[in-house]
């Protein structure tokens, strides 16, 4: 506990030379087409932090990206001459005194720091934050546009508070202050973006802030994946996970094959193989709003259906496939399930956890038949990037049912919507029943998402967020 103090205690003396520091760099004045983009998380998994570092780019801003970096990003967000990711150091938390003390600790050392880098960098015309999370980015945030003129954008994706919620309750002290924090901070923004029509009005009020909805709208990469990649992509996930590996050897040896496509090395022609398992894939970050235990639920009756009935479901003309479950994300969560799933032992499912690269992920929703998503947002109020992803790739989806979730996922249009496992399983048992089958609803949901000409992130980014930046 001392060596903390003495920590604080040396940061707060360094603090005026650190401001004298940065005012220096503020006084030349700040560039009005540069942008500050900060997200106190990883860049990697930030995608809407990335898309907008990529528009403000392309419209002509420079941009200073500051996160933490511990996975990739995507390739055009790296190669692009006017982005400059800054990379943040994730403290960790003291292991000595209550835990209330070790959290405390924790954000004002963060706030020290990120302030700290924050004035090192060419200040911006605008702050855009992500949020959450937003302790303690808001407030830092603030407090260097006062200094250097920059005005504050929130883009709300969510309410910090609410997740906390999740691990502590809802009437937690810590919760209780967050949210104070959250709703008083939050009011000195300049502009805010939010991510639904359910939470601007929320927003508006609750808490008196004003905000323009920009729905998430899927990257221009995401897309149907041509059969030749879909093929290559399989192969490669096959060197590390069986799942993709084919079932059996072709007859001619130099054929290449995966547990869904395979190549004829002569002509080098891709096909899809006859007998190929169905391919279901889910994304997640592991964390307490998403409950897998509903997808594990629903794979066991769909199981005992697969293992009992399999030989009578040929016979009487639904053939049921078997079933390749692809689960990718990173999250605290994510060993926890992880050992939950090797306990299970289905004989017609086979379920795997990979940590895709960011170029393979679109690549993997544009070749699968169907998503889930479990997301059930912590307030009620944001919708799953991840469905605007598969959506994006024309992948039918089967959701689990929350507040605004009609705002995204029109049941029996686009896909489907769930209450429990029990529902999920009856499902996937509809969906996939005579797979692959032209006539089916898997192909209608495909066919509709295919005529429904949706925007792009470019295309709204352009109608909504850039008349703002302009304007102001």
């Amino acid at each position: 506990m001392a060596a903390s103090c003495l920590v604080l205690l040396a940061l707060c003396l360094l603090l005026p030379l650190l401001l004298l520091g940065g005012w220096k760099r503020w006084r030349r004045g700040r560039a009005a087409r540069h942008v500050v983009a900060v997200v106190l998380g990883d860049v990697g998994r930030s995608p809407r932090m990335q898309y907008h570092a990529l528009s403000l780019a392309m419209h002509g801003f420079s941009v200073t990206l500051l996160g933490f970096c511990n996975s990739k990003p995507h390739d055009e967000l790296l190669q692009n001459n006017r982005i400059q990711i800054v990379g943040l150091t994730e403290l960790q938390s003291l292991a000595v005194g209550p835990r209330v003390f070790q959290y405390g600790v924790k954000v004002v050392l963060q706030a020290m720091y990120l302030l700290w880098k924050l004035m090192w960098r060419e200040p911006g015309a605008y702050i855009f934050l992500q949020n959450p999370p937003g302790l303690p980015s808001i407030a830092v945030c603030w407090f260097v546009g006062c200094l250097c003129g920059s005005k504050l954008v929130i883009d709300w994706h969510n309410y910090g508070y609410s997740i906390m919620g999740l691990v502590h309750g809802p009437n937690h002290p810590l919760v209780l202050l967050a949210k104070w924090y959250e709703k008083f901070f939050g009011r000195l923004s300049h502009l805010n973006l939010c991510v639904t029509n359910a939470m601007r009005e929320d927003l508006a009020d609750n808490w008196h802030i004003r905000a323009v909805t920009v729905y998430d709208k899927p990257a221009s990469f995401f897309k149907e994946t041509p059969l030749d990649l879909q093929h290559r992509l399989f192969m490669k996930l096959g060197s590390m996970h069986s799942p993709f590996r084919a079932r059996s050897e072709p007859e001619d040896p130099v054929t290449e094959r995966s547990a869904f496509t395979e190549r004829d090395a002569g002509s080098g022609l891709v096909t899809r193989l006859r007998e190929r398992p169905a391919l279901l894939v889910s994304s997640t970050s592991w964390t307490e709003d998403e409950d897998f235990s509903i997808l594990l639920a629903a794979l066991e009756k769909l199981f005992l259906f697969l293992n009992t009935e399999f030989e009578q479901l040929t016979l009487d003309g639904h053939n049921l496939p078997s079933l390749v479950c692809v689960i990718t994300g990173k999250g605290p969560l994510r060993e926890y399930y992880s050992r939950l799933i090797h306990q299970k032992h289905f004989q017609h499912i086979q379920v795997c956890t990979p940590w895709l690269e960011a170029e393979d992920y679109p690549l993997l929703l544009g070749s699968a038949d169907l998503g889930v998503c479990l997301h059930t947002s912590s307030s009620g109020l944001d919708l799953p990037m991840k469905v605007v992803d598969m959506f994006g790739c024309c992948l039918p989806v089967c959701a689990v049912n929350f507040k605004c979730l009609h705002e995204l996922v029109k049941h029996e249009e686009n896909g489907l919507v769930f209450e429990d496992s029990e529902e999920l399983a009856a499902q996937l048992q509809m969906l996939f029943s005579n797979f692959p089958d032209p006539a089916g609803k898997l192909n209608q949901f495909r066919k509709n998402l295919r005529e429904s000409q949706q925007l792009r992130w470019d295309e709204s980014w352009v109608q909504t967020v850039l008349p703002l930046v302009m304007d102001t």
